[in-house]
């Protein structure tokens, strides 16, 4: 390739009109974060959006010398749009596939995994992952993922802390098979992993409220407006075959604007181009006050503002947030999204291609631990990524609007969707659906015609019930075990009671496991150094036994998410309480979140072996009980007594005051 444009685009390097993006020339400094020279060709559409002001970054001298990239960034370059090697590596007779295609696969919404229990060889596999903006699943995708997991799979399925499934342990001589017949059932993979957009979240619950149902349209065309154009996806898995859904024509539009130089002219991936973005992108959009989604933890968070008559007029924009870092390395971090501005319902597509077009400019393609947006904002500050930001908007971010406080919804339990139908929320552990559960599920999927709905807290929403159909329901619930875990009551006494009280609300599950969370981690995740999908149902009924022992009611709880690695899938820094996989059989405590998921947790205490937790928690739970306000929170207790003061509490813990010496 004469660059990474691809051969089709080297002729505008010889053009002395048009200055090639300087990541594409190499010509950045590989310790730079500073502004490089946007230069694509301008060209006038008839998308044009209506400007104000197109604000002009500074140019940056050009340096004349090659910039360091990442092994990633050359193996994009080289991979012919997404495709090479691993359409080659997928023929071979090999159980796996090599080190390229393992990067280059990503983008196709799949890792090389194999079982770390395993001793001696290899057992190679992949793990698949959906692409569901919304968490929207319909009932034809929900019964053939079902069937897959059987067929190819380990015969689970797993629910995403981004609204999709996993699908893990199928084959690489299956793989084409599996994508295929996901492709063909109205599903896709495409972009659920590598460094582009991910799955677009947004609240899951199936509400006609104007607001809901406008930021999930909004969602669902951000993913339609962010999704690779190349044709790599379907070249691989259906040789060539477009099986994509329909567009709008907004989408379209702006995507194919380039009145501000956002594009790649003449290239199969006009905001993408050949070497898409530094590293992977999250975006969210919600209403006021449903923070389901983790709003902060995002790259961009958007929030639907309406006016006094429920009519929605436009969103406010969060940019930076992010969860990945790596140990004792502080120049790595989570971050909480902070606000960039408002913008008018019409122009939102334009305004998140223009912050998109921001980071891939300027993130940093050197060194894959700073990639991320959140490392830009925090070394640029929030004023000068707006300016730049709004070079590609054409226009002023308009202030921010006031938003009443944050809420964590769970929407589990039984509620009305608005139009005389009704949902049911189903809390699912660690997202792991196997065994009667699963079959139960499917059963009620199919034989009443239901869609779903994933949340990006790991559980699923039955969609579209009639009235009539919710006792029913409720039984094959209660009967597979949904609601009273571990009872002793026979079957027939468990169905009455369960569904008697209340025909099944969330009380019935402890209010620890309500906001729970934790990543796959062992014995598949390449990345994980301790358990925690495995480990967290022994470590919530640890935190109880705590609870009770220091007085604390049942009712009561705290938010505790567990992950493998501090790479924070499970979002484990907005946590109350969160583990973070730190050794074998060790973890970090952080400490300091809030149960509305909108302040960031901090290092506690690092390499606590799990058979010690008791010794940390029950100090700061007694202490907590005893001490803490007019119902405030642990994570509120815990920031205002201040780290220094709790761990001298925790140092010098000898049991609960009048408590009978052991």
């Amino acid at each position: 390739m004469t660059s990474s444009f691809g051969a089709a685009n080297a002729a505008l390097l010889k053009d002395p009109k048009i200055r090639i993006p300087s990541f594409q020339r190499g010509l950045r400094s590989s310790n730079s974060l500073g502004l490089t020279r946007h230069a694509h060709p301008v060209s006038v559409s008839s998308s044009t959006p209506s400007l104000i002001r197109a604000v002009a970054t500074p140019p940056k001298s050009d340096t004349g010398s090659e910039t360091k990239r990442s092994k990633v960034e050359i193996l994009k370059e080289q991979s012919n749009y997404i495709r090479y090697p691993l359409n080659e590596e997928l023929l071979t007779d090999a159980p796996n596939i090599n080190e390229a295609a393992t990067q280059i696969i990503k983008f196709h919404g799949s890792y090389q995994q194999y079982n770390r229990d395993d001793r001696g060889q290899r057992n190679y596999s992949f793990m698949l992952r959906t692409k569901n903006p919304c968490g929207k699943v319909s009932n034809q995708l929900y019964l053939t993922m079902d069937d897959l997991a059987d067929q190819f799979g380990i015969g689970t399925l797993r629910l995403t802390t981004r609204q999709t499934f996993q699908l893990h342990g199928v084959l690489k001589k299956d793989m084409k098979t599996v994508m295929s017949t996901i492709i063909k059932n109205m599903g896709s993979t495409l972009g659920a992993c590598g460094d582009l957009n991910r799955n677009v979240l947004a609240p899951a619950a199936p509400l006609t409220r104007k607001d809901y149902v406008f930021a999930q349209q909004t969602a669902e065309d951000i993913a339609a407006l962010l999704t690779p154009q190349s044709g790599f996806y379907y070249d691989v898995w259906v040789d060539g075959e477009q099986v994509m859904s329909a567009e709008s024509a907004e989408v379209v539009k702006a995507r194919n604007d380039n009145s501000h130089g956002t594009n790649f002219p003449d290239s199969p991936e006009p905001i993408y181009g050949a070497q898409f973005l530094p590293r992977k992108f999250k975006v969210a959009v919600t209403v006021p006050t449903d923070n389901s989604v983790d709003i902060l933890t995002n790259d961009i968070g958007i929030v639907v503002v309406s006016d006094d008559q429920g009519e929605p007029q436009g969103f406010n924009i969060y940019v930076g947030g992010g969860m990945g870092r790596t140990h004792r390395l502080a120049t790595t971090f989570a971050r909480l999204g902070e606000p960039l501005g408002y913008v008018p319902k019409e122009d939102i597509l334009y305004a998140v291609k223009a912050i998109v077009v921001t980071q891939r400019e300027n993130g940093r393609r050197d060194d894959r631990k700073y990639s991320r947006m959140k490392y830009l904002i925090s070394s640029w500050g929030i004023e000068k990524f707006r300016s730049v930001a709004e070079q590609y908007y054409g226009k002023k971010f308009e202030p921010f609007r006031e938003l009443p406080k944050w809420e964590f919804n769970s929407y589990l339990g039984w509620h009305e969707q608005g139009d005389g139908n009704l949902f049911c929320g189903i809390h699912v552990d660690n997202g792991r659906v196997g065994g009667k559960k699963k079959k139960t599920l499917r059963e009620i999927i199919k034989n009443y015609n239901l869609n779903v709905r994933l949340t990006p807290n790991q559980n699923i929403i039955l969609c579209d019930i009639q009235n009539a159909w919710k006792h029913p329901i409720t039984a094959a619930l209660a009967e597979a075990g949904f609601l009273m875990e571990g009872s002793p009551l026979t079957f027939s006494i468990q169905v009455f009671i369960r569904v008697m009280i209340a025909f099944y609300q969330p009380s019935h599950v402890d209010p620890l496991n309500l906001t729970a969370m934790a990543c796959p981690a062992f014995p598949l995740c390449p990345l994980a150094i301790t358990e925690a999908e495995r480990g967290i149902p022994d470590i919530l009924k640890r935190v109880r036994a705590v609870f009770e022992k220091v007085g604390l009611e049942n009712n009561e709880s705290i938010v505790v998410r567990v992950t493998g690695c501090p790479n924070g899938c499970a979002r484990p820094y907005m946590a109350e309480l969160g583990l973070v996989g730190d050794g074998p059989n060790s973890y970090q405590i952080w400490l300091g979140g809030k149960p509305n998921q909108t302040s960031i947790a901090r290092s506690f205490m690092d390499k606590l072996k799990l058979q010690d937790l008791e010794k940390v928690l029950e100090p700061l739970f007694y202490h907590w009980k005893s001490g803490r306000q007019s119902e405030e929170s642990f994570g509120d207790f815990t920031n205002r007594m201040g780290f220094e003061k709790l761990k001298g509490l925790v140092d010098k813990w000898e049991g609960p005051v009048g408590a009978p010496s052991q």
